[in-house]
């Protein structure tokens, strides 16, 4: 059992409530003092670049747009086998709800960590908000689709519970993870977040999601759920983003989360935050897109359309 983390640190935050279409305040809050130390080995969240490193956003329970997507990236082939040697390939969460197809989502990302691992790449998953709303059984998105595909509704929610395969391998996913100089999350690192250092803030993560830390970092501040990077003014956000990647040691942040309604991947303050949730599933329109960073740091969209260069920081 984790020990749970001191609350003295959390008051800033104790007051922000986690909702579906939550929006983040106007800006990110003070760093808290003093950090709580961190009750359990952290999961890995550091990782060296590839000769290509590739991120994909949201996904949500649609395996034929994942699968769909995967090819468009180069990263498996017909059959849906890793093809890309060694690439390392980071999605950045959210492969529950709105589709039907959540097991069989997770199951592919799975194998092809596996697969990967063989061929001298990586496949890195981080937490998204919608598998911590499943893992606390808040089941409002959740399909009849994606129920069957468990065997039901009480099947789902052992294989999602700790003693769960499923359940497990979530709870070992680290929310934030940096590849060279890019940090990853499915919704963004705050400066306050950040100033506690990647270890700290994934255990804080990971205990919160059973109980066993304060919930506070499942809240709209913290790394799953924050929007402002992407829906704040540029005045405000570019300075708390250098902040933050100062603090974690990074020149770029990679973010889902924020569906892009035009299709297309976006890009703030210079390069240095991207986001790469353009709706790839059939519930938000299918429009395919992947990130590459060619080297680990030169930016390209990948589209069906052809790839576009990104601005790097």
């Amino acid at each position: 059992m984790r020990q749970p983390f001191t609350t003295s640190v959390l008051v800033l935050f104790g007051a922000l409530a986690t909702t579906a279409c939550g929006e983040s305040s106007a800006g990110p809050a003070p760093a808290p003092d003093p950090q709580p130390e961190p009750a359990a080995p952290p999961p890995p969240v550091e990782a060296a670049d590839g000769p290509r490193v590739v991120a994909i956003g949201d996904l949500h329970g649609d395996l034929e747009r994942a699968l769909a997507v995967l090819r468009l990236a180069g990263l498996v082939d017909e059959g849906g086998h890793w093809s890309a040697g060694e690439t390392v390939f980071v999605q950045t969460g959210d492969l529950l709800d709105r589709g039907d197809d959540g097991k069989e989502t997770i199951d592919l990302i799975q194998r092809l960590q596996r697969e990967a691992a063989e061929a001298g790449g990586a496949v890195h998953s981080v937490l998204g908000n919608h598998e911590v709303m499943n893992l606390q059984g808040d089941l409002r998105y959740v399909t009849a689709g994606d129920f069957a595909g468990y065997g039901g509704a009480d099947a789902r929610a052992l294989e999602l519970g700790p003693e769960g395969e499923d359940g497990r391998w979530l709870r070992e996913r680290p929310a934030v993870v940096k590849v060279g100089r890019t940090v990853f999350a499915h919704g963004g690192v705050t400066p306050a977040m950040a100033e506690l250092g990647l270890d700290r803030l994934n255990t804080w993560v990971l205990a919160a999601i059973d109980g066993e830390a304060d919930p506070a970092v499942l809240g709209r501040e913290g790394p799953l759920w924050y929007r402002g990077y992407l829906q704040g003014g540029l005045t405000e956000v570019c300075p708390a983003l250098e902040q933050a990647l100062m603090a974690l040691g990074a020149e770029r942040m990679v973010v889902g989360h924020t569906t892009q309604r035009s299709g297309r991947i976006a890009q703030r303050c210079n390069g240095a935050l991207i986001g790469i949730d353009t709706g790839i599933s059939d519930h938000y329109g299918a429009r395919l897109s992947a990130l590459e960073l060619r080297g680990g740091v030169d930016a390209w969209a990948l589209y069906p359309d052809g790839p576009e260069d990104l601005p790097d920081p």
